[in-house]
């Protein structure tokens, strides 16, 4: 027929089911190495590379003692404690204890700094420290390959959470949190959401947790995302009651935060805060430069059922700044806490000559960089 294509050589079957055995089991093997890195996939590969490492050190050194010491065991020993699970870390360490009987009886022990009994002793303890750790990896159910990555994701998603979304113009917003010693989980979070008609009002609500750094970071990514599917789901006189009546059913034995709820209209500038025994917001008027407290009533989150929080309303007018935070930023033992929010307004003024990006991160340099808590800052400007 006209147009058609000349015939090849005819397909050899043997050699295309040896390619399709072929593609499938690099597949295969493709999968594996991805699940292993998961976590997903059984230890056997790295439990059988370390089996055969174990002979080849003791190969290694009964010919070359002075470069390759009985000691050199820990190396795999170690390693087989960060991939193995207890059982198969038992297997290995009976593997790794034959290892220092043959170097024992090839090497002699005595003073010939050939074999001591210090090099029995510290492979002793490296793998008893490996088991140890092996256990509590175990207890935890995350393997070591997926902890980390675990960590970091809660990590990213708490910033994500944290972030305030855009603004229309003439509105800016900036957020800054540090964890108490520099770690990377904190108590402090912020939640926000543009809600309302036509996404006009800002809702924000500044927490924080009892505790401080990674003994409240887990309460503070659970509370986060409970409080992020509340915000805007309820009428903002009713976060606060429900936000109380989540935290009351955990039944943590430190199950209390305190809270801020932030409704800011995107329209006119008025606004409504709404406190569970958090610090008062403070208010920078544009027209005589003075700051005002905006210190609205109610108890702390997780105290008692059917607490009630009385709002307190305001307005931002063009050129005005409202200014939020956690205890974090302005507690220092022995003083009051009105001391530190006087010196927190005053660094606020002199900084507010420059660009407004990047101010709460100077806030927290210039006035909290040393004390030892979670601190979180939230500055609304108007144009």
């Amino acid at each position: 027929m006209a147009g058609r294509p000349p015939e090849g050589p005819p397909r050899d079957p043997v050699a295309a089911r040896g390619r399709r055995a072929f593609y499938r089991a690099r597949r295969k093997l493709r999968r594996s190495a991805v699940d292993y890195f998961r976590g997903d996939a059984s230890d056997w590969l790295p439990f059988v590379a370390l089996l055969l490492v174990m002979p080849l050190l003791t190969v290694m050194t009964v010919l070359a003692p002075l470069w390759c010491p009985p000691t050199a065991l820990v190396v795999p020993v170690l390693i087989g404690a960060l991939l193995l699970r207890p059982g198969s870390l038992v297997l290995l360490y009976a593997v790794a204890a034959t290892a220092l009987g043959v170097d024992s009886v090839v090497l002699g022990p005595g003073g010939n700094g050939k074999f001591t009994p210090g090099a029995v002793i510290v492979v002793t303890a490296v793998g008893a420290g490996g088991l140890f750790l092996a256990q509590l990896r175990n207890r935890v159910g995350v393997p070591w390959r997926g902890g980390g990555s675990m960590l970091f994701d809660l990590r990213e998603r708490l910033k994500v959470q944290s972030q305030i979304p855009s603004l229309p113009e003439g509105w800016h917003a900036e957020m800054a949190l540090r964890p108490a010693g520099g770690q990377s989980f904190s108590g402090d979070f912020l939640v926000a959401a543009r809600t309302g008609e036509d996404k006009r009002v800002l809702e924000a609500v500044l927490a924080d947790v009892s505790g401080k750094g990674m003994d409240a970071g887990s309460r503070a990514l659970l509370l986060s995302g409970a409080f992020g599917g509340l915000l805007g789901s309820l009428p903002p006189h009713e976060f606060l009651p429900a936000a109380n009546g989540y935290l009351l059913r955990q039944e943590w034995d430190e199950g209390f935060a305190s809270a801020v709820h932030l409704v800011l209209d995107l329209d006119n500038g008025e606004y409504e805060l709404l406190s569970a025994g958090h610090l008062p917001g403070m208010q920078r008027c544009m027209g005589d430069g003075n700051w005002e407290t905006k210190e609205a009533e109610g108890p702390l989150l997780g105290i008692y059922d059917g607490a009630k929080f009385n709002g307190l309303r305001g307005r931002m007018r063009h050129g005005d700044v409202l200014m939020l935070c956690t205890d974090g930023m302005v507690e220092v033992p022995g003083r009051d806490l009105t001391e530190g929010m006087d010196r927190l307004m005053g660094e606020a003024d002199r900084l507010m000559g420059s660009t407004f990006t990047g101010t709460a991160w100077r806030l927290i340099e210039s006035v909290a960089k040393d004390l030892n808590d979670d601190r979180a800052l939230l500055l609304i400007w108007r144009e």
